[in-house]
């Protein structure tokens, strides 16, 4: 599929308190046939952006030029109402300890506003397909942050650990972001025989959360390619 075939499928929320900047980020997207929906936020507020009613979209591209804080809750409400969206932050350039935080709040892309004006067209279609747009250098110091837990011990990664056919179904759900109704609807089971099989998933991979083994999993693609 091209990737303005992609495009075209693709709705696209733009969430900023600044109309200069959702005007850019319009018109460097209008000409790619995404589908836009732009909101402009009439406060900065982590509590406020928690509680804020949001359009449904494929993918969100978050301004972050307000407060951490106020990122952090708006990224959270959106994973919250949307589990299955993928979420784009654009900013200043990140720093570590930022860019960080914010992969581990669940986005999948970070963009400065340089390198918006460039990447960002090609950015949303390969975010929206479950991958990540991330300096390779960064993403694979948050990669080694992730795999090592609180007593430094490494996660499990033996890459003959064995799955059963239901297991890898619901593996490859996870992957896709799907919550653990969507699995039991796609897969024709219960949600309670899915957090069975996530359950096993999380023991297997030496993992406490369903975040680490999407990275750890992750990982293991890159290395691969």
């Amino acid at each position: 599929m091209s990737k303005s075939a992609t495009a075209r499928k693709l709705t696209v929320c733009l969430l900023s308190p600044h109309p200069l900047v959702l005007g850019e980020f319009q018109r460097l997207l209008a000409k790619h046939n995404f589908r836009l929906i732009s909101r402009q936020l009439e406060s900065t507020l982590a509590q406020e952006l928690r509680r804020l009613a949001l359009p449904r979209a494929a993918v969100y591209v978050v301004d972050a030029h307000a407060a951490r804080p106020a990122t952090g809750a708006l990224i959270g409400n959106i994973l919250e109402h949307f589990p299955t969206a993928r979420v784009l932050v654009v900013g200043d350039n990140f720093n570590e300890s930022m860019s960080y935080s914010l992969l581990r709040l669940g986005a999948k892309g970070l963009l400065s506003y340089a390198e918006a004006r460039a990447q960002l067209p090609v950015a949303l279609p390969r975010v929206a397909g479950g991958g990540f747009w991330v300096p390779r250098q960064l993403l694979a110091g948050f990669v080694d942050s992730i795999l090592s837990n609180v007593q430094g011990r490494r996660l499990k990664a033996d890459p003959s650990t064995h799955l059963s056919r239901r297991e890898e179904e619901v593996l490859d759900s996870l992957l896709e972001n799907l919550a653990n109704k969507e699995i039991a609807s796609k897969l024709n089971i219960s949600e309670r025989t899915v957090k069975f099989h996530v359950s096993n998933l999380l023991s297997k991979f030496g993992v406490r959360r369903r975040a680490d083994l999407i990275v750890l999993c992750y990982q293991r693609r890159s290395a691969t390619e």
